[in-house]
């Protein structure tokens, strides 16, 4: 599964650089019967499996490179990954990755291994491998040399606290529908001016929950302020 998802784009560009190394680990390797069983019947009766607490404890003991290693556990009742956990979890020297399957991980690996949980949204996954993948591609763009121009990074939707500005490029014009003025009027203040209005606008629209007062500068309170009485391409 991972082989697909890391054969392209920006992570592999920066795998191929030995920027960042991802490594992948099977469970089944780290078992010790005959079946190489990961997993079992749920004490209590309930139906499905659970992934057993002894394969996923000998895999994070044996491919930890330190005792500053993170060991995170993907699930619904994790922390909700943004970009501030990204950046986090870039600043580290390893992260672990557990990926949960069926009917989840027995607890004792969430309370007694993990050094927290992570989800990527309220919903539930058949696995945490496409959950692992999201937090890799996240955390590895604050990661620099990852992203060509690292500006872009920070010019992203959430880095900001707010979503990103809209973007334009050829034809000018295309069925009737014109790019903006504004930036062809060569005024740089001006296109910053307009590209911050926008942003406010579209997290006020469609992620009200951003626009948090306090965590916005006096202009933006004025820009936020102007908003409803400006046309939406003025």
């Amino acid at each position: 599964m991972f082989t697909g998802i890391f054969s392209g784009g920006v992570v592999k560009r920066a795998l191929d650089r030995d920027v960042l190394r991802i490594e992948v680990h099977d469970l089944r390797d780290f078992t010790t019967d005959k079946h190489r069983q990961v997993d079992d019947r749920p004490f209590g009766g309930l139906e499905g499996m659970v992934l057993k607490p002894e394969p996923i404890f000998r895999a994070v003991e044996a491919v930890r490179q330190d005792g500053g290693s993170k060991v995170y556990l993907l699930s619904p009742q994790g922390r909700t990954l943004d970009a501030e956990l990204a950046r986090e979890l870039a600043a580290e020297r390893q992260i672990i990755l557990i990926c949960g399957r069926y009917e989840g991980v027995d607890e004792r690996v969430a309370e007694h291994l993990a050094d927290g949980e992570i989800s990527i949204g309220d919903y539930v996954l058949s696995g945490g491998e496409l959950a692992a993948a999201v937090v890799v591609d996240a955390a590895a763009r604050f990661i620099p040399g990852v992203v060509g121009k690292e500006g872009s990074v920070r010019n992203d939707s959430f880095c900001g606290g707010i979503l990103d500005y809209p973007q334009y490029t050829r034809p000018r014009e295309f069925r009737g529908l014109k790019v903006p003025a504004v930036l062809f009027s060569g005024d740089h203040q001006k296109v910053e001016r307009w590209r911050r209005t926008k942003a406010l606008e579209k997290t006020a629209r469609q992620r009200p929950d951003l626009v948090k007062p306090g965590a916005l500068s006096p202009e933006d309170r004025k820009l936020l302020e102007k908003i409803p009485n400006e046309r939406t391409n003025k």
